[in-house]
């Protein structure tokens, strides 16, 4: 008895851990920038990463932001995105114990389009 005791604490330990970290966020906000690369990427956690320029300026280069996406339907309306200005919806979960949920701690929930005013293109 003392034994299985032994051996199901760590695990169950780890396993609440693991729970707390995914489902309290440390922080959230918006970041808005060129979605310039999203992927789904992993050996054996499949995860969806992508990278957001956020600095504009012609002739430096950009201040880059890599973040996480754990939902479908979030990674499909961020697949469409690509190339284009966003503003993202994010949530950080710091301490999270492996990468089977994001390489980041920034896990996406939420991109807009941002209308810059300039001509859609065909």
């Amino acid at each position: 008895m003392g034994g299985t005791l032994l051996v199901l604490l760590p695990i169950v330990g780890f396993a609440l851990y693991t729970w707390v970290t995914i489902s309290m966020s440390y922080s959230d906000g918006d970041r808005s920038g060129v979605l310039q690369k999203f992927s789904r990427k992993g050996w054996i956690c499949k995860t969806y990463e992508g990278e957001l320029a956020l600095s504009f300026t012609p002739g430096l280069a950009p201040t880059l932001w890599n973040f996480s996406v754990r939902d479908e339907a979030v990674a499909n309306k961020v697949k469409e995105a690509e190339g284009k200005r966003v503003v993202v919806h994010y949530r950080e979960h710091r301490g999270v114990p492996t990468d089977c949920f994001g390489e980041t701690p920034y896990f996406v929930d939420d991109i807009r389009l941002v209308n810059d005013g300039s001509p859609a293109h065909p």
